[in-house]
C-alpha cells in the first residue's frame, strides 16, 4: 500500500502517524519546483518546517529521483506500507493512480487558521509574516492557478481530511479511528463492490420518491439487478407514471396506490425462481422486503420499518445485516463520539476534533 498526501495543512503530521503508529515507511520523491510563495515569509524568505521540501528530512535510499523509480520500487514491496508527502503535481499523481496499491488522501484547513499556524511559524523563525490578504493571494494562486494549481489534486483525494483545530492527541485518535490502513481502500471486499453495484443500478431508478438498487448475488456471481420504478410498459414515475410519487405524500402515505415496484422485487423477478437457491444474498442500498429463497440480505440506508422488517426476516430465517463501507470523501477531524454514527455514507464525515501542531499551513 502507498498512500500519498497532497496540499499544505498537516501532511507532515499525518505521516508521521502513519510511520509511528501503523508501521508506514516514509518514501521521499527528489523535487526541483521551487518553494511556493504560500510558504515565504513576507520577504519572500522560505520558512522552516513547512510541507512544501523534502531536502531536511529525505533519506538515502528512500529518496527517488523519478515516480518511476519510486514505482518500480514499491511495486515489488506493495504488501508494506509506505507513504510520501512528496505528490505537488497532476503529472505525478497521474502514474501513481494507475497502479492498484495507491490512495490519495488531501489534508487541508480553512485559509484562516493556516494563515494563523503560518504567521506563528514566521514569528518563532524571526522571520516577517505577510499580511492575511497577502497569504489569501498566494494560498489561491497556490490552489487555484491555472497551470500548477493543487486544488485539481484534492477533487482526486479518495479521502480529503479537513484539519482545523489544535491537538496532536486527538488527531491520532481520529486517524486510528478513520484506519487509512484498510486494505479495503485499494479493493474492496465482496460487500463493498457489490452494494457498489447496488448503488450504481439506484442510479437507473425513476421514482420520485427514493432511488434504490439492489443485487442479487449466489456464490459471489451476479444473478439480476433491479432498481425501483414503474413497472414495464407504464410511464416512467419521473414522467407522472405514478401519481402517489408525484402527488408529494409522506411516507406511508397512500402506498395502496403507488404504482411503482422495489428495487428487490424487479431483481427477483429478473432471476427467476430457478435460479435463486440456497445461499443467494441480495445486497440492497435500502432494504424494504424480500422472498423466495433468499438465505441473506445485506442493506447500507435503514429505513422507517427496520425494526417491523427485522423481525420478518429473523422469523424466515433471513440472516440481516448492515454494511458500512471505510470512510471517504470530505472528513472533518471532529467529534470522535460520531465517527461510528454516520453508517455507510461516503459525503460529509465527522470524525475527531483536531488541529496538526506545528506542521503545515
Amino acid at each position: 500500500m502507498l498512500v500519498g498526501l497532497c496540499i499544505c495543512a498537516g501532511k507532515s503530521s499525518v505521516a508521521e502517524y502513519l510511520v509511528e503508529q501503523q508501521a508506514f515507511s516514509k518514501l521521499y520523491l527528489a523535487r526541483t519546483i521551487a518553494t511556493p510563495l504560500v510558504g515565504k515569509s513576507a520577504s519572500q524568505a522560505r520558512v522552516p518546517g513547512c510541507d512544501h521540501t523534502t531536502a531536511e528530512t529525505s533519506v538515502g535510499d528512500k529518496t527517488f529521483s523519478t515516480v518511476e523509480a519510486l514505482i518500480d520500487f514499491v511495486t515489488k514491496r506493495w504488501q508494506q506500507r509506505w507513504v510520501t508527502t512528496d505528490i505537488g503535481d497532476e503529472s505525478v499523481l497521474e502514474m501513481l493512480s494507475r497502479r492498484p496499491f495507491f490512495i490519495l488522501v488531501s489534508v487541508d484547513a480553512p485559509v484562516s487558521i493556516r494563515w494563523r499556524r503560518f504567521k506563528g511559524r514566521c514569528e518563532r523563525y524571526n522571520q516577517q509574516p505577510p499580511t492575511l490578504e497577502s497569504f489569501v493571494v498566494r494560498n489561491d494562486d497556490h490552489l487555484y492557478n491555472s497551470v500548477h494549481g493543487l486544488a485539481k489534486l484534492i477533487d482526486r483525494a479518495e479521502v480529503r481530511l479537513v484539519n482545523s483545530t489544535s491537538s496532536l492527541e486527538q488527531l491520532h485518535e481520529a486517524l486510528k479511528e478513520l484506519n487509512m490502513a484498510n486494505e479495503q481502500r485499494l479493493r474492496p471486499s465482496w460487500d463493498q463492490y457489490f452494494m457498489q453495484l447496488a448503488s450504481l443500478a439506484a442510479q437507473r431508478s425513476n421514482c420520485m420518491k427514493r432511488r434504490v438498487g439492489c443485487v442479487l448475488v449466489r456464490e459471489k456471481r451476479v444473478i439480476s439487478t433491479g432498481y425501483n420504478g414503474t413497472p414495464r410498459n407504464l410511464r416512467n414515475c419521473n414522467e407522472g407514471g405514478c401519481p402517489r410519487c408525484n402527488d408529494g405524500h409522506g411516507a406511508g402515505v397512500g402506498l395502496s396506490t403507488c404504482l411503482c415496484i422495489h428495487a428487490e422485487e424487479n431483481a427477483l423477478l429478473e432471476a427467476g425462481r430457478e435460479r435463486i437457491r440456497e445461499g443467494s444474498i441480495l445486497y440492497c442500498d435500502t432494504i424494504k422486503i424480500t422472498q423466495v429463497g433468499i438465505s441473506e440480505v445485506v442493506y447500507s440506508q435503514g429505513y422507517s420499518m427496520d425494526q417491523e422488517t427485522a423481525a420478518v426476516f429473523a422469523e424466515g430465517g433471513v440472516r440481516l445485516r448492515q454494511f458500512s463501507p471505510p470512510r471517504k470523501g470530505l472528513v472533518h477531524l471532529n467529534h470522535p463520539a460520531e465517527a461510528g454514527e454516520i453508517g455507510a455514507s461516503e459525503g460529509l464525515v465527522t470524525i475527531a476534533s483536531v488541529r496538526i501542531r506545528e506542521v503545515g499551513l
